[in-house]
């Protein structure tokens, strides 16, 4: 079976910073995959954080977040990270890491079909 497994959820004051992984297993990661950061807080729609394309490393990520928020990924560990830096109140909501074979990476939340079962981020004043 895949699996997604995500960490590094937590509480933090708003300027705070959080990374958060997520470890693929269960297939040949970096296979022409698409890997990918979303959340959604209460009452909200899931949104797109940001992807990376595993064989070649190219990112995207959303203007909503600015340049606070960065994706890697160490390729060799099948494990992806968002860095989350200068959090705000308003970033407070459940991560979630999700996959899917390759093309176009910064696609809707349901092109996704391989999902992990969220981290709680939580952003206070």
């Amino acid at each position: 079976q895949v699996q997604l497994v995500e960490s590094g959820g937590g509480s933090v004051q708003a300027g705070g910073s959080l990374r958060l992984s997520c470890v693929a297993s269960g297939y040949i990661y970096g296979s022409n995959r698409c890997m990918g950061w979303f959340r959604q807080a209460p009452g909200k729609e899931r949104e797109g954080v940001a992807t990376i394309r595993t064989a070649d490393g190219y990112t995207y990520t959303s203007r909503t977040v600015d340049g606070r928020f960065t994706i890697s990924q160490e390729y060799d560990k099948n494990t992806i990270y968002l860095q989350m830096n200068s959090l705000k109140p308003e970033d407070t909501a459940i991560y979630y890491c999700a996959s899917k074979v390759a093309g176009s990476c910064w696609v809707h939340p349901s092109e996704f079909n391989n999902w992990g079962q969220g981290t709680q981020v939580t952003v206070s004043s």
